[in-house]
């Protein structure tokens, strides 16, 4: 769900990088702001094409690194080679674990509270301030394991 105050927030970065909300932009941005899960460069691309059939697989590769340097995306990789992607939405700024399902390459949220405390109790100590920090966990999926298959495999 695409709320305005995001769209703005991505209307005012363009214009701020000297770049044009082109609709294929726009599109783009709003087929990324569609999803509740995570996503990759590939998948973005067949969502907006949902929205813009003339969006092009060069404008959604060219915009991804605009929208997480504008902190509207987050970025995850998770050491398969291949980037995914989640909306970083206005408003939802909680800390959060990231569990990987290694049969499934699915990416899980948590709430991490304490990621905050532990972030500037190990920063302070060295005299720095956090700027970012993440915690990934790869994990295997039990029933998978016992049984062959995955129930949260899409």
């Amino acid at each position: 769900m695409t709320i305005p105050a995001d769209r703005e927030r991505f209307r005012k970065f363009l214009t701020k990088k000297g770049l044009r909300a082109t609709n294929q932009r726009l599109a783009i941005f709003d087929a990324a702001f569609a999803q509740t899960e995570h996503f990759t460069a590939e998948q973005l691309l067949d969502y907006a094409r949902i929205i813009d059939d003339s969006v092009s697989r060069a404008t959604v590769y060219r915009t991804l690194p605009i929208m997480t340097e504008s902190a509207l995306l987050r970025e995850v990789d998770i050491g398969s080679g291949e980037k995914f992607y989640r909306p970083n939405r206005e408003g939802d700024r909680t800390q959060v674990a990231q569990v990987v399902c290694v049969d499934c390459d699915r990416i899980f949220e948590i709430s991490a509270p304490f990621m905050e405390w532990y972030g500037s109790t190990v920063s302070s100590k060295l005299g720095l301030t956090p700027v970012s920090q993440r915690l990934q966990v790869s994990a295997y999926c039990n029933a998978f394991r016992q049984t062959g298959s995955c129930p949260r495999r899409g």
